[in-house]
């Protein structure tokens, strides 16, 4: 215990010497490459300080991992937007023909290629990141970073490695992730997130989507755009949080071009059956029975922490 305590003053002394002498090794440590991060980095590297970003993208249960640029430009808005300017060429192919379009044979769509598409994209995207950090002398470090105190970060590489650095100041910009529900057995052993459905190698198939933000809304529109069977359960009331009136706009626009809705209904229980078939039992919350049907993959979409 002696040893122990007098560890600690070493530590601390060290730490208060550091401070009085300003002897850090940057002036400024940003935890986290997404959108908020990246840009107060190069922002204080214009100002003349010296600038480091750690960033680290822990796998999903699923294994998916992605490269630097946070949420938005890898598993957000960029690919979102990507796959549903998908969807919209589809319905432009099916009323080509109204406008004199001759497109012979049926006309259908291909994940594979989409998705390869969009992934190509997106990883261009992180090289530019990459590019422009080290063009604003911003030092990039693929470490997952973690408070010691207020001036000293832990990273701690893939394999394993672990390097301390200190700052003067430190910005954590971490975000969020999408998170499963921890009361429903099988979820997180049978589903995916949002953070998984733009890195899918083949198609999701027919696919019910858990949750009524704009996320699961905007994952389940261009599902349906695409030729996919597609479901959205709904607890209580869709976007949450939105203009009611707008909200019921978007509902029965998605059911009306295809998108099917569970109104009032929660999830108990997903089982993978023998043929690979994911079964999802559900109740009524207005009536209390109890539903199931089978689905290729289920998207849980019921928010991030």
């Amino acid at each position: 215990m002696a040893v122990l305590h007098r560890w600690k003053r070493i530590q601390c002394l060290h730490v208060f010497t550091r401070n009085l002498t300003g002897k850090c090794d940057y002036d400024l440590l940003v935890i986290g490459g997404g959108s908020g991060g990246l840009a107060c980095s190069k922002e204080a590297a214009q100002l003349g300080q010296k600038v480091a970003v750690l960033d680290y993208v822990e796998p999903t249960a699923k294994g998916t991992k992605w490269g630097l640029g946070g949420t938005c430009v890898n598993v957000g808005c960029i690919p979102k937007k990507l796959m549903h300017q998908a969807a919209l060429l589809g319905a432009a192919v099916k009323d080509a023909p109204k406008y004199g379009w001759q497109i012979p044979g049926t006309v259908c769509h291909d994940w594979t290629t989409m998705a390869e598409a969009v992934q190509n994209h997106v990883k261009s995207l992180n090289w530019g990141h990459r590019v422009q950090l080290q063009d604003k002398n911003v030092k990039y470090l693929n470490l997952k970073g973690s408070l010691v105190d207020e001036h000293t970060v832990r990273g701690v590489s893939k394999a394993g490695k672990e390097t301390i650095l200190t700052a003067k100041n430190i910005i954590i910009a971490t975000g969020g992730r999408p998170k499963y529900p921890a009361n429903i057995p099988g979820a997180v052993e049978h589903g995916i997130t949002s953070d998984d459905i733009f890195w899918l190698k083949k198609s999701p198939g027919k696919t019910l989507v858990v949750g009524a933000s704009y996320v699961a809304l905007e994952c389940a529109g261009f599902l349906t755009g695409i030729g996919l069977d597609t479901t959205v359960m709904v607890r209580s009331i869709a976007l949450r949080g939105f203009d009611r009136q707008m909200a019921g706009l978007v509902t029965d626009y998605m059911e009306a071009y295809g998108t099917r809705f569970v109104w009032n209904s929660v999830p108990k229980r997903v089982d993978k059956l023998s043929s690979g078939a994911l079964q999802v039992m559900w109740t009524d919350t207005e009536t209390g029975c109890e539903h199931k049907d089978t689905y290729d993959s289920v998207l849980w979409a019921v928010g991030s922490s």
